[in-house]
């Protein structure tokens, strides 16, 4: 098996999700080839052929051309998949190579389990298996659900490219979101919310474990997205990235985009009814029971102290 693996950059600095993708190519023993755009300043480490175009000249956003250089690199390398991350830079560039290529498209892979693709449904509850019906496949890793066992090393052999088509678009620049409210990345001890919290009154029993523990309280986006708890809270792909000394999660079962935004913590204790629940995988204690009943137990017994 061989892929070609769709690094990112932006405003010149490589983007950690790209060692993601070797991480995926480790798991499923395949060669690789890497396409990047990008700067030779900051260059991935890696032992194999990197297919370079520069940035100055592609552009940072030109979904266009971009694909117009990655099918020069398909019709070199010939890969059975070419993946992607599970990003912006992705969601927007692998649909438009899979029509061209005529390839089937798997989004958002979080596993792999006897060669099959793994993919969370029913909102991350469950998940399936998904082999592709075509000869070429695209694919999306979910960001956070591959890690490499070791620090990358290598230096790659660069194999600079040029050319593309012309497009409409163009690209003025990145603005970053506006930073509001509490800061979870300095907090050394979060509690956490999810939706087995049952309704928004019960946020509070997890505000007072927090100011127990003396640190934060935080909250999975189905909390956020229910107005429960403001945004400035949520962990996740698409909330904060934290690495606390201790993390409390309850009512969290364990949907991979939270996951990847507090796999890195310290210390992690999960309280939970399902024993079973994906969030166990991570944890370093799982408590098996109704959080409104062990909650406000733990948070007197604390107070105590």
């Amino acid at each position: 098996m061989k892929l070609l693996l769709i690094a990112e950059s932006r405003e010149g600095k490589l983007l950690g999700g790209s060692y993601e993708l070797m991480a995926f190519a480790q798991e499923l023993g395949a060669e690789t080839a890497m396409f990047l755009v990008g700067s030779e300043a900051d260059l991935p480490k890696y032992d194999g052929t990197l297919y370079l175009a520069d940035v100055a000249d592609a552009g940072e956003y030109n979904p266009e051309a971009h694909r117009a250089l990655i099918l020069d690199v398909i019709d070199k390398e010939k890969p059975d998949s070419v993946v992607f991350c599970h990003s912006s830079y992705g969601w927007d560039l692998a649909p438009r190579l899979a029509y061209t290529l005529k390839a089937a498209q798997i989004s958002e892979v979080v596993g792999v389990a006897d060669g099959n693709m793994v993919v969370p449904v029913c909102n991350s509850k469950l998940r399936r298996e998904v082999k592709a019906g075509t000869a070429q496949t695209v694919i999306t890793l979910q960001n956070g659900a591959f890690g490499l066992a070791e620090d990358p090393a290598g230096t790659p052999t660069v194999e600079k490219i040029s050319g593309g088509t012309g497009t409409v678009i163009e690209f003025s620049g990145f603005e970053l979101a506006e930073a509001g409210g509490v800061d979870l990345a300095k907090a050394q001890v979060i509690v956490s919310a999810g939706r087995g919290i049952g309704k928004p009154e019960n946020v509070a029993l997890i505000e007072g474990l927090a100011k127990a523990l003396g640190g934060e309280y935080g909250a999975s986006r189905p909390v956020v997205d229910s107005d429960w708890v403001e945004h400035n809270r949520q962990v996740g792909t698409t909330g904060q990235t934290v690495t606390p000394k201790l993390y409390v999660a309850c009512g969290i079962s364990g949907a991979i985009q939270h996951l990847a935004g507090m796999k890195k913590s310290e210390f992690i204790v999960a309280v939970n009814t399902d024993k079973d629940a994906p969030i166990g995988e991570v944890a370093d204690v799982l408590v098996v029971a109704d959080l409104k009943q062990f909650v406000p137990v733990l948070t007197e017994k604390i107070q105590a102290l």
